[in-house]
């Protein structure tokens, strides 16, 4: 007999994220949970831009210097 195994429709995190909220834990507790979490993806997602900065060489005045804005349309 094989054993087939059913796709789980939760990543890991969540799975993880899935027992912490099982247990009571305080309002407080799960705001600054929250607070951590948003920290730790915007520190890597930070660190990953630092990287690509570097790999490419850029420099400040580089990228103050390229324009960026959508022109404006003006419709009548």
């Amino acid at each position: 007999m094989t054993t087939q195994s059913i796709p789980q429709p939760f990543t890991d995190l969540q799975l993880e994220l899935l027992k912490l909220y099982a247990r009571r834990v305080p309002e407080q507790d799960l705001l600054e949970i929250k607070r951590l979490l948003a920290q730790y993806f915007m520190d890597k997602a930070s660190d990953l831009a630092d990287q690509v900065w570097d790999e490419k060489g850029l420099t400040e005045e580089e990228i103050l210097k390229q324009h960026r804005r959508t022109p404006y349309i003006h419709q009548k």
